[in-house]
């Protein structure tokens, strides 16, 4: 599989009345800008959030408690995620040295590979609503649906927010090659040591958790890790999901993609009162438009080029209990030619 950067601000074919050049220029400059500070300051937010919980968790010992706990904890790793998210993008700073450094402490304690994810979730931002070449949450052809094996349907159409750990391993429909490994179709030989360095970390997290298991006892890192770790997997599936699947956005197959056009097929969410708390993770549009922008600038950003958009700016107020419902049994596959395409249920 070739991997494929983000392209340039350059000119676009002439399908939408605007191109990129006009929605960066409606963009407050300052919105590209990082601060190293603010960054952190979310960073150091997290981090002292959950030692805060696993401080009060420990100190109640409470199984009225830990209900709340594994909530809380949970979303709270979900928002950790997101600060290494920025970090993968490099709009947490514009150290690269820095970036890997709170990339890797923000994703190594909850597993997730930091290197492999990032590299993977480059090959996504560049292939946005590409049939062909997107890497997460992109749909399957009806022929493609049809060939799927009882356990591949189940995990991606049934169990979709149990989907994350899986998808570290074996990828998705389509894809070979593993987040963990330099040889997987993801990384370009020059990404070894990345690669080696992220797989490194990530085992001796899991060593570190093995060892916390052995020590004190498998209930013990059940109630104090396991469950908040599920919660950030349903999270974290819950929200990628959201952004990529649903009954109006477009896909396009590669003959007919180009990159503007395929960052429009992503919908903003309202997540109510959880929105500060992941980090307004909901404005997904301008993310996807401009992946170097900062989360803290997003909102701003995506206020200025919502009139340029137009009827391309896709949003959602409704619950998020009901949209994903609503994805959930209508969104299974696309038809296997057409431009553009729409997900279809195997009902219709």
């Amino acid at each position: 599989m070739q991997l494929i950067d983000p392209p340039n601000l350059t000119p676009e074919k002439k399908e939408l009345p605007f191109t990129l050049q006009d929605l960066k220029a409606a963009i407050p400059s300052e919105c590209f800008e990082p601060s190293v500070w603010r960054s952190l300051s979310y960073f150091f937010l997290d981090i002292g959030l959950i030692a805060a919980l696993y401080a009060l968790a420990a100190y109640l010992d409470s199984w009225y408690f830990y209900p709340f706990f594994w909530l809380a904890q949970g979303t709270l790793f979900w928002s950790l995620f997101v600060v290494g998210h920025d970090c993968g993008h490099g709009s947490f700073s514009k150290s690269k040295t820095l970036n890997n450094i709170i990339g890797h402490l923000s994703h190594i304690p909850i597993l997730v590979p930091y290197h492999g994810w990032r590299i993977s979730h480059r090959t996504h931002h560049a292939n946005t609503g590409n049939i062909d070449t997107d890497e997460s949450w992109y749909p399957v052809t009806e022929s493609k649906y049809n060939e799927m094996t009882w356990y591949e349907k189940l995990f991606r159409f049934y169990l979709p927010l149990l989907a994350y750990p899986l998808y570290l391993f074996k990828r998705s429909p389509n894809r070979e090659g593993s987040h963990f490994l330099p040889s997987s179709a993801l990384f370009r030989p020059s990404e070894k040591w990345d690669i080696i360095t992220s797989s490194t970390l990530w085992l001796s997290m899991v060593v570190f958790l093995g060892v916390l298991g052995y020590q004190f006892g498998f209930v013990f890192l059940l109630k104090f890790y396991l469950v908040p770790y599920v919660i950030f997997v349903m999270w974290l599936d819950l929200v990628t999901f959201l952004h990529h699947t649903d009954p109006e956005i477009p896909w396009y197959f590669d003959e007919d993609w180009y990159f503007l056009k395929g960052a429009l097929s992503t919908i903003d969410r309202d997540y109510g009162f959880i929105n500060p708390i992941h980090h307004d993770i909901g404005t997904h549009v301008a993310h996807h438009i401009f992946l170097n922008m900062p989360h803290y600038h997003l909102k701003k950003a995506t206020e200025a080029i919502k009139p340029i958009l137009g009827e391309y700016y896709r949003s959602s107020n409704e619950p998020i209990w009901k949209s994903f419902f609503k994805s959930y049994w209508a969104c299974h596959f696309v038809p296997n030619q057409g431009n553009p395409v729409y997900y279809q249920s195997p009902k219709n």
